[in-house]
């Protein structure tokens, strides 16, 4: 291992144990601050404290002009920013040679979202669809997690690292493990109790084995469900709904939050449901009201 992968390595093992990141995150650290340090190899780097600003911004450059969207650009810069910070509070460097990187603007896009009627219909077919390819068994738990998802504005992965012990069925919440470990409790309904009770009476006791353990969903072969499957069956499910936009299972999530401001819940209330460390976070899903109220106005109004 050269001194500059044992680097990278310190470093992962600082986010994991100090800032408490998750295990996505970290992958996607080590794969952009290896990357950087590759190129600046290439550029005759031999020390970390030869890491200079103009090879980073270089480095950026490279990224852009090999077709690297905006977001992404913006999230290696925030990276780099941390690492090279890390840098000098361990010694590593004298200065903290990223402190001055900009980064990159990212273009403001409002997330596509289902209609009400559409996330109804979403989850009625996802309760009784017959499908010679799906088991009743798997058919239940997945119809537990939709309901759950949608109910409750959780991400993908934070449903898939949920403990049995981590529902409250009297006060009909979940705790959840959010970014960073941050825990929260967020609520859930009456169509979302009666799935997830359903699918633990009539579905998990058919998935368990001695690899289950305090997981709640349940993959096929009994181990905790991946998030990859998941993320699968939300696409499956929304494909199914006539006219649904072309979204993502995270825009589930987005779903949740637009259809609890558009009923009347209140800014604040919102952002504790979802996680989101900054209000301006949740505020997006105030512009996609208004801009439905736009389109609904336009369409039916006379004099629109």
């Amino acid at each position: 291992m050269s001194k500059l992968e044992k680097i990278v390595d310190e470093f992962i093992h600082y986010l994991k144990l100090e800032k408490n990141r998750s295990v996505n995150t970290l992958k996607t650290y080590r794969t952009d601050i290896a990357s950087l340090l590759e190129y600046a190899e290439s550029k005759d780097l031999k020390k970390i404290q030869d890491l200079d600003l103009l090879t980073i911004r270089n480095w950026i450059a490279v990224q852009s002009h090999n077709g690297a969207a905006p977001a992404s650009l913006a999230r290696r810069t925030s990276t780099v920013r941390v690492f090279t910070k890390w840098l000098q509070e361990t010694n590593q460097t004298e200065n903290d040679v990223a402190a001055r990187l900009l980064t990159p603007k990212v273009p403001s896009t409002l997330p596509k979202v289902l209609a009400k009627n559409q996330a109804a219909k979403m989850l009625d077919e996802a309760s009784i669809l017959d499908d010679e390819l799906q088991s009743p068994i798997s058919r239940m738990r997945d119809h537990a997690i939709l309901e759950l998802l949608y109910a409750s504005g959780i991400r993908v992965s934070e449903a898939a690292n949920l403990d049995l012990d981590d529902i409250d069925f009297e006060r009909l919440t979940i705790k959840v493990f959010g970014k960073g470990r941050k825990e929260r409790i967020a609520p859930f309904g009456i169509p979302a109790r009666k799935s997830l009770e359903k699918y633990l009476s009539d579905s998990r006791p058919k998935l368990q084995n001695d690899k289950s353990q305090k997981a709640l969903f349940l993959g096929d072969r009994g181990k905790r469900i991946d998030v990859r499957q998941v993320r699968r069956i939300v696409e499956k499910a929304i494909k199914r709904v006539e006219d649904a936009p072309d979204i993502s299972p995270h825009s589930l999530r987005h779903s949740a939050a637009t259809h609890l401001l558009e009923g009347g819940a209140d800014l604040r209330i919102v952002q504790e449901l979802l996680g989101h460390a900054s209000l301006a976070t949740t505020q997006k899903y105030t512009h996609i009201s208004v801009e439905r109220l736009k389109k609904s106005f336009e369409q039916a109004h006379p004099r629109a």
